[in-house]
């Protein structure tokens, strides 16, 4: 791969090629032992760690995201590739069930049925801007789907051009250099050649994280294919926090320096920041901002695109009737068109919120957070649901052992409408961790069956098929009497149906 950037799109003929190359890696690719497989997603995540000082300086310059926060983000993917070579040689997600042949089955003979999961085929990722490594060319989209034994396609982002060559100089050469097909993970580059790629009838998935604007035309591209495709977008989302009285009685101050911290860490522009905090009516939240924020330093916007988009939102919010600003903020263009914004938090009531619902609802990327005024707790989950559709995440800050059925009731419509419930803490931490759900009913994401962070992210990439009657020998590894692959295997045996009802431990066998 050549080390010189995109100088102009992606062309048809280049298109062409790129994903010829990742058709032909796919069986190959699939079919690899799952040692070898692991250890090639090692060795991928052990030379991004080994370009670190490289690529944090390119990533410095393209964006304007901090030395500090790119170098953990830098960690973080190369974490996420890791916790998929652990899942490869583990083998659970392959999910093998077999049921042995039993003449004596309760609704007359059974065939030798033997299923698992096998990987769809090549995937196009769609990178997103504001983490330019762990949402990126190498991030969890591209892990998962090299876990799950696809090739990667992806769409670079404008936003980092340079890392995005770079890094996939980087991680390609080491899935190569370590056993995996020529193809495995390629770049395009331009808007027009990523929708071309994803209407190509050899791309079997694609993955996105971005507006909900350009990932709902990607999502209906893909289910208007001839041959429709899962896509699996992370659209948007204003992760909502409630705080009882009593919390903010026990814990007041802290509240406030956490919600500022997480809604101006990145200059805001993460997809789990809080856009809305509900507080009770006569709370002293604003005065502990203002104390807290008061001299806030200004950080750079993503790129001139954003800033278009952050000023303009700000403005709206700013403008609608209700609205009062605690901390106003600012936004300064420098030059080259970037932004340098300071955090604004504005207060409403929730009358107010309502009324200007089709002004205020709408995601601010960028450091804007409502804090929003209730009177009255027990309808705050009625509230909710009028305001809100599907999010990442939802948060309650509660007093220590408080119990109600208002609390019950928010927490219970989170549950309902977010992918993530959290009890205290703010949503910006994302752990990469197994039990970690990151995703969430539209328009958080466009297909809430999956995550995409956590290893459960494998699953996306995966469909299931079985093989009835099949000879040991023609079987794939995982389904074999043998278990080359030394996989988990669910085994059904012979008469085991009979026991069916008894609510035994071990009736399925």
């Amino acid at each position: 791969m050549s080390t010189t950037p995109f100088p102009t799109d992606s062309t048809p003929d280049e298109l062409d090629t790129i994903a010829a190359l990742a058709a032909a890696a796919a069986p190959i690719w699939a079919g690899t032992e799952p040692t070898v497989r692991a250890a090639a997603l090692v060795a991928a995540a052990d030379a991004l760690l080994a370009a670190r000082d490289e690529l944090v300086a390119i990533a410095q310059a393209e964006t304007g995201l901090t030395e500090a926060r790119l170098t953990g983000e830098v960690g973080r993917t190369a974490v996420q590739l890791k916790l998929f070579a652990e899942v490869v040689v583990d083998g659970s997600y392959l999910d093998v069930r077999i049921d042995d042949a039993d003449p004596g089955f309760v609704l007359g003979a059974r065939p030798d049925l033997r299923r698992y999961r096998i990987p769809v085929g090549p995937v196009l990722n769609f990178a997103a801007s504001n983490f330019p490594f762990a949402f990126s060319v190498a991030g969890g989209d591209t892990a998962a789907a090299l876990a799950a034994g696809c090739p990667v396609i992806v769409k670079a982002h404008p936003g980092h051009p340079l890392l995005s060559v770079r890094t996939a100089e980087v991680v390609a050469g080491a899935l190569v250099g370590a056993g995996a097909p020529a193809g495995i993970l390629q770049l395009i580059s331009g808007q027009d050649a990523g929708v071309q790629m994803l209407q190509d009838a050899r791309i079997a998935a694609g993955s996105f994280t971005g507006s909900i604007r350009a990932g709902r035309i990607l999502a209906d591209i893909a289910a208007a294919r001839p041959t429709p495709i899962p896509f699996f977008g992370e659209l948007g989302s204003v992760n909502p926090v409630f705080v009882t009285q009593a919390a903010l009685d026990e814990n007041g101050e802290t509240i406030a320096g956490g919600y500022l911290t997480s809604v101006t860490g990145s200059a805001g522009q993460l997809c789990t920041k809080p856009g809305f905090l509900f507080a009770p009516t006569g709370n002293t939240l604003a005065a502990q901002l203002v104390a807290t924020g008061a001299d806030p330093a200004e950080h750079r916007l993503l790129n001139p695109g954003i800033t278009a988009g952050y000023q303009a939102r700000r403005d709206a919010i700013l403008a609608t009737t209700g609205v009062r600003p605690i901390l106003e903020g600012s936004v300064r263009i420098d030059e080259d068109g970037n932004g340098w914004a300071t955090p604004t938090i504005v207060a409403v009531s929730t009358t107010d919120l309502l009324a200007g619902r089709d002004t205020l609802l709408d995601e601010a990327f960028g450091p804007l957070s409502v804090l929003v005024e209730y009177d009255d707790a027990a309808a705050l989950a009625g509230q909710a649901a009028q305001l809100f559709e599907g999010n990442l995440t939802g948060t309650v800050h509660a007093g220590t052992g408080e119990d109600s059925p208002a609390l019950r009731g928010i927490i219970d419509w989170i549950a309902q409408n977010a992918g993530r419930v959290l009890l205290g803490g703010w949503p910006t931490g994302v752990a990469v961790t197994p039990a970690q759900q990151h995703g969430g009913p539209y328009p958080a994401t466009s297909n809430d069956s999956g995550t995409s962070v956590g290893s459960a992210a494998i699953g996306r990439f995966l469909r299931p098929v079985a093989y009835q009657s099949v000879p040991q020998e023609l079987l794939p590894a995982a389904l074999r009497d043998t278990n080359p692959w030394n996989v988990p295997q669910q085994r059904n045996t012979a008469g085991a149906s009979q026991a069916w009802g008894s609510l035994q431990p071990g009736a399925l066998g």
